[in-house]
């Protein structure tokens, strides 16, 4: 595992170092480790299928990519790497460094970023809200399977909670769901998906 750098990093040296080492992002030039366990890994990949059908089904130019770099902002040193996301193919040819590299910079070829919510829970619910939603990404989810994060987003008793966020301006309008509740996409209506579905037995 590569040892973690004292001095901040510039955003292509995290690509040239850190490209294909999945476990890790960059903020503000500090690296993250976003310790992906394996039930992280299920969920991702079981949600990753249910948006998949509901593309296709939908007959959508729209794609998940195996591995892909998000840039939130031009001139800071922050990549972020979400657990789905979804492109829109058509906007393709807009994006610098897509053919070189699988890096996006641009949100209008982004229609959906999701976020498995982990140990670091703070970061999805505030940090990369808040930068998603400045970049003008359209739809975003938070999965919390396992019922993390603060009771100031997830509410009392604390439970797993499926959180869709709706971008309205420059913030998101969040509807939230429980183990049981059919969830709904603006995005994707006919998405076919509760929480229980995607989560670890």
């Amino acid at each position: 595992m590569p040892s973690i750098p004292t001095k901040a990093l510039t955003f292509e040296d995290f690509v040239a170092q850190y490209r294909n080492d999945f476990r890790y992002e960059l903020a503000d030039g500090e690296l993250i480790d976003t310790e992906p366990t394996g039930p992280h890994e299920m969920v991702s990949g079981q949600l990753a299928g249910y948006v998949g059908i509901a593309i296709n089904n939908a007959q959508r130019r729209w794609f998940i990519p195996r591995s892909c770099l998000l840039k939130p902002f031009a001139g800071i040193a922050t990549a972020r790497r979400p657990d789905v996301i979804v492109l829109d193919e058509t906007m393709l040819a807009n994006e610098p460094l897509w053919d070189q590299e699988a890096v996006i910079i641009r949100a209008k070829s982004i229609k959906l970023v999701v976020e498995v919510v982990g140990n670091g829970w703070e970061n999805d619910y505030t940090r990369k809200a808040e930068e998603y939603a400045l970049l003008g990404i359209p739809e975003y989810w938070s999965v919390d399977f396992r019922g993390r994060g603060g009771m100031d987003f997830i509410g009392k008793p604390k439970q797993p909670t499926f959180t869709v966020c709706q971008l309205s301006g420059d913030e998101y309008r969040q509807q939230q769901y429980r183990l049981g509740d059919v969830v709904s996409s603006p995005l994707l209506p006919n998405l076919q998906l509760r929480l229980d579905d995607v989560l670890p037995q």
